[in-house]
């Protein structure tokens, strides 16, 4: 079966278009590379774009001064998602998958760091108040485990020794957080309601 999709693609500073239609895209200063840049903070091979399948990722060619994924160096291959935006040197790409809906899951992609105090919303980093942290950190803990908001009380709010956290308090934390954090707040799928039960946070989430 043939693919029809669109070929993703790169917009440089200028503006210009570079047309992703290749399996791998290398970006530099050497003339052969695919996406030639003429910086002196740029390598001469500086990164490069791979495509597998439907999946599309950047990869730092052992270049010099790195590349950046939304503002943070890697040092792995990493997964592009459409507006993601890379710099390699002092050049600012925007990449664009003009297809997203051939992607096998559209997921908010959540990386949640206990021990740093870090949480990351589709590799952009979220600042969450101190409940709002302890309460996402002790579901992060506890993987596939639905937590009752007794569970969550005390955890959350250990200062109230009696045990005198009502209901409404725990569903307003649990509001504010998806607020920053689900697409849609009131269809989540980071923190779900376990009718009756209690929380649970969704097993795609990274830790």
């Amino acid at each position: 079966m043939n693919d029809k999709r669109q070929p993703p693609t790169l917009t440089d500073p200028t503006g210009r278009s570079h047309t992703l239609a290749g399996e791998v895209t290398v970006i530099g200063r050497a003339v052969e590379n695919d996406i030639v840049v003429t910086s002196k903070r740029i390598s001469r091979e500086h990164a490069q774009i791979t495509r597998q399948g439907w999946r599309v990722f950047v990869e730092d060619l052992g270049s010099t001064n790195g590349t950046f994924l939304n503002g943070e160096r890697i040092f792995q291959p990493e997964q592009l998602r459409d507006g993601d935006q890379i710099k390699a040197g002092d050049v600012l790409f925007a990449f664009h998958d003009p297809d997203v809906t051939y992607q096998e899951s559209v997921l908010p992609q959540l990386e949640v760091d206990v021990a740093a105090g870090v949480v990351r919303l589709d590799r952009q980093a979220v600042t969450l108040a101190p409940k709002e942290f302890a309460l996402l950190a002790y579901l992060v803990e506890r993987p596939g485990q639905v937590c009752s908001k007794d569970e969550i009380g005390t955890a959350v709010w250990p200062e109230y020794e009696d045990g005198s956290v009502y209901d409404y308090q725990i569903e307003n934390l649990v509001r504010r957080i998806r607020a920053k954090l689900e697409p849609d707040p009131a269809n989540p799928q980071l923190i779900l309601t376990i009718r009756g039960r209690g929380y649970k946070l969704a097993d795609f989430v990274e830790r």
